[in-house]
């Protein structure tokens, strides 16, 4: 993929894939399709500080995502992140926002520095930074978005969650804030590490750490987990049609 209209083209193949098969996979893929829309829409306003390496940056970033899916599909080889968010979208018993944290942090927390840095090439990385942000930006937007409006497609999470409040958990700890800083301190190391390879297998095992958190929350709130589940909708697509709706009324920067 070169553009950002051919991500935009295979992440419409994506979310028809996820949704023809059940497959939870397709949370997370219906989020990163819209954000992917907004960079498309911004690019074409003109509203980042390069607009060209913007694109390339998102064709980077959506790649990484893209080829995960595809080689997991395959039996092949993908980061430690990927995998188990992959894997954990095979069981019924993790909330929507479960899934949709563990593909961002996989996405944001590993995927996102290495994609910066590798669209920068040899010129100082400082200059992307801005536009880097603004990834972000629209990320947590729509984040923010789901999260105010989850009792659509959970119907008791806005009830029962309160209750956990205060306890160290990742699941309700999680933040785009503190995961776009995490990365773009990443994407610096990563920048000027000698073994890039190295670097990619190290950080992806701390990530992969993070994940279990997602995955396996402390025992009172995997009550609170459990609880939640057995309301939101068994219905994958119908899940996946009613999250689109709710993404889209929160798209307005």
């Amino acid at each position: 993929m070169k553009t950002i209209d051919e991500v935009l083209s295979r992440m419409d193949q994506i979310v028809h894939e996820c949704r023809s098969t059940q497959s939870r996979i397709g949370y997370f893929a219906i989020l990163y399709r819209q954000v992917t829309r907004r960079i498309r829409n911004g690019i074409l306003a003109g509203e980042f500080e390069d607009n060209p390496r913007m694109e390339k940056l998102d064709v980077l970033f959506a790649g990484r995502f893209i080829d995960a899916y595809e080689g997991w599909k395959s039996d092949k080889k993908t980061t430690e992140s990927w995998f188990l968010a992959f894997e954990a979208s095979k069981a019924s018993k993790h909330l929507v926002l479960q899934h949709l944290f563990l593909g961002i942090n996989a996405h944001i927390n590993l995927d996102l520095g290495i994609s910066a840095a590798d669209t920068v090439g040899t010129e100082p990385i400082a200059g992307i930074q801005n536009d880097f942000n603004k990834i972000n930006a629209v990320l947590a937007e729509l984040v923010d978005g789901v999260k105010s409006n989850i009792s659509t497609v959970s119907p008791i999470f806005g009830w029962l969650i309160p209750l956990a409040k205060g306890r160290d958990e990742m699941l309700l700890n999680f933040s785009i804030q503190l995961a776009r800083d995490g990365a773009w301190k990443y994407a610096g190391e990563y920048y000027s590490c000698e073994d890039r390879y190295a670097s990619i297998l190290e950080r992806d095992d701390n990530i992969a750490k993070l994940a279990h958190k997602l995955i396996n929350p402390g025992k009172f709130l995997l009550f609170i987990v459990k609880m939640v589940g057995f309301a939101e909708w068994k219905s994958v697509s119908r899940t996946m049609d009613q999250l689109d709706i709710v993404i889209k009324k929160a798209q307005t920067i």
